[in-house]
């Protein structure tokens, strides 16, 4: 049955999870282990509080916190009051979270304490230290509360436990009635997107479109009830709140939060706690194989890998299924715009199709590959990928001429990202249009010529740009972290690369380095390395 006919919503997900799955445990943290009927309890209680504190249906509530059952907690008891979410990234600096709560119009914020050194409280004070509002930050005079979720906090903010407790005096009835006024086309969620190209837009997604696309997710990836589900993709990320969270509420799984990803780490909480499910970049399942100490640790219960990126290498796959022997190993694509997904390979698809695509459309969604006048491309030929369907977002929030930029009268939105479509329509994402760089002539795709290096034995990770030449305009630049111990130097890989590439592709110049600078989602930030070229 589609996921937004059968819950309707997502507090009617989460209302269902908890009768349904009550004893199995729902979320592990340390010593903290909650129950799905215990996670219910405490999301109700969380929307109590927001409906004491003024939070009505269609306020936008934001959270800017890692990985914790308190975000869990706070966000489904936000949407479970019939608010929007607004989750921001926790890579953010003060002014980037306040130039979001600003435009989204917060309400209300939870927000983390410190996290990786940073007082998050006092990066977002500095920031809106002028203005004329009435609440807290007064440069944010939409802004009427800020609850801190740590057992501190300053005098005009709140601690987590203070404002659960202010919602002791609310009915749950309350609770049942904001939920009962919802409807799958009430928006669920505001995603901002990573602002790459300029100041982020949030994308406005409902309750069916994330209901039904995450439904559909979990069941092309054969997540189960039993499963447990180291969940290191951010929340903040549409993949590590709606395939992290939301997927597990539907199928009964349970949720691991890993706030930072450190492979140590990841390796013993997937030996202890037998985890089953781990979805996340390329370079997260690299870092684990490639671990000195693996061996030292039981990884025996991994049985399901989802990965999405445009290099995946075919050794990956490979090293997953024979030296993890994880049965399934998937790919997948998907963009905030779409309900973060589009397309997905399916089980039993040959290794190398895992590898080199991102699978097919999802059903219920349509993708084409288009040149620049608009026309489809055939069989093989890259051009800009075009979705159209259930998951395509309603619009980006009040901002009218950014959503004519990307979205056409007719329903298909234009990703920005560069493909190829196969025969048997495998999407294969060959970069993104602004990435492309033109040398002598010839479209050169740094994805592309990424996936190349990373078959040379001695590349374990690999990023390229085009820089300016006087003579062919642009050309490669790569960007190379090589494997322990590898002498290889740049005048060895660009040997390499003009016997295995055209040479258009060939890097012109090789710089290494010790890692690639990666945001939260783990893209590679290219805006660094063009910085430092």
């Amino acid at each position: 049955m589609r996921g937004d006919l059968e819950w309707g919503s997502i507090p009617g997900l989460v209302r269902s999870a908890a009768e349904r799955y009550g004893p199995t445990e729902a979320v592990v943290e340390g010593r903290t282990r909650v129950s799905y009927a215990e996670l219910g309890a405490r999301v109700e209680r969380a929307a109590t509080a927001c409906v004491a504190n003024g939070v009505r249906s269609g306020d936008r509530v934001a959270i800017w916190a890692p990985n914790t059952l308190d975000w869990i907690v706070s966000a489904l008891g936000a949407v479970s009051a019939g608010a929007v979410l607004v989750p921001l990234n926790t890579r953010f600096k003060g002014a980037e979270a306040a130039y979001v709560l600003e435009r989204s119009r917060a309400k209300l914020l939870f927000i983390t304490g410190t996290f990786l050194g940073t007082s998050y409280v006092a990066s977002l004070r500095r920031a809106a230290r002028q203005g004329h509002g009435p609440g807290p930050l007064p440069a944010l005079p939409h802004l009427e509360q800020v609850v801190v979720l740590a057992d501190d906090a300053p005098a005009d903010f709140r601690t987590w436990k203070d404002f659960l407790a202010s919602g002791d005096g609310v009915a749950a009835g309350q609770v049942r009635d904001r939920e009962r006024s919802l409807s799958g086309d009430s928006p669920s969620d505001i995603v901002y997107t990573s602002g790459t190209t300029g100041r982020p837009k949030g994308a406005v997604i409902t309750h069916a479109q994330t209901l039904r696309a995450y439904e559909v997710w979990s069941d092309l990836a054969g997540l189960r009830h039993g499963d447990r589900y180291l969940i290191v993709n951010p929340f903040f990320h549409t993949f590590g709140y709606k395939a992290g969270v939301l997927a597990c509420l539907m199928r009964g799984a349970t949720m691991i939060p890993q706030p930072v990803f450190n492979v140590d780490t990841a390796l013993a909480n997937i030996a202890s706690e037998r985890i089953s499910v781990l979805p996340g970049p390329p370079t997260l399942h690299q870092s684990l194989l490639d671990h000195p100490s693996r061996d030292d640790h039981d990884l025996s219960a991994l049985r399901l890998v989802v990965t999405g990126a445009a290099v995946v290498p075919l050794q990956l796959v490979e090293r997953l299924r024979s030296e993890l022997r994880v049965d399934t190993v998937l790919t997948a694509y998907g963009l905030s715009e779409a309900s973060g997904i589009v397309t997905m390979c399916r089980r039993g698809d040959e290794a190398q199709a895992i590898a080199s695509t991102s699978g097919r459309a999802i059903p219920g969604a349509e993708v084409k590959v288009v040149a620049a006048s608009g026309a489809p491309q055939p069989v093989g030929v890259p051009g800009e990928v075009l979705v159209r369907g259930f998951n395509v977002m309603r619009g980006y929030f009040e901002d009218a001429a950014e959503t004519a930029k990307v979205l056409t009268p007719d329903g298909w939105l234009r990703t920005g990202d560069v493909g190829v479509l196969d025969e048997a329509g495998n999407l294969r994402i060959t970069d993104r249009i602004k990435d492309m760089f033109i040398v002598g002539g010839f479209n050169a795709y740094p994805a592309e010529i990424e996936q190349l290096l990373m078959l040379h034995p001695d590349v374990a990770d690999v990023a390229v740009i085009g820089v300016p030449d006087v003579r062919l305009g642009e050309v490669g630049k790569a960007f190379v972290v090589r494997r322990p111990g590898s002498p290889t130097t740049a005048d060895d890989l660009i040997a390499w690369s003009r016997r295995e590439m055209a040479n258009y592709k060939v890097p012109r110049s090789v710089q290494f380095l010790a890692e690639l600078p990666r945001n939260a989602s783990g893209k590679v930030v290219k805006g660094e390395l063009r910085g430092g070229r």
